[in-house]
């Protein structure tokens, strides 16, 4: 089956209204909504343009980290499942390291770097 196309693609999105799809997104909906209350000076607060451009690009700092934080996290999780849908691939188990192997029999004389006769620990260990 052909690929869509990127104009195809952006047909079938301009099909949903704003609202359906600001909907499949809740947290970016209410990030809107509060820029609306900015804008419609709801709390009758702000008087200056300079107080409302503040706050706006406040608010629009604050919903470009989510949205993308968001996105990030749609991505990481379609690869996830992109990987658990393939076969032969296992990413649930890690392999043991090497350091790790040494370290479980520290006093057989496997170390990696051997230390001189009457040296002490260091102490980040």
């Amino acid at each position: 089956m052909p690929e869509k196309r990127f104009s195809e693609k952006k047909a079938s999105i301009r099909k949903q209204s704003l609202e359906e799809r600001l909907n499949e997104y809740p947290e970016l909906k209410a990030k809107i909504e509060t820029m609306l209350s900015i804008i419609e000076n709801a709390g009758g607060d702000v008087e200056k343009a300079a107080e409302a451009e503040r706050r706006i690009i406040e608010e629009l700092r604050r919903m470009g980290n989510e949205v993308l934080h968001s996105w990030a996290r749609r991505q990481h999780q379609k690869k996830e499942d992109e990987f658990d849908a393939k076969r032969g691939v296992n990413r649930k188990e890690k392999n043991p390291l090497l350091v790790h192997a040494g370290w479980k029999n520290r006093n057989s004389g496997a170390d990696l770097h051997p230390r001189p006769p009457g040296a002490r620990d260091s102490a980040v260990f």
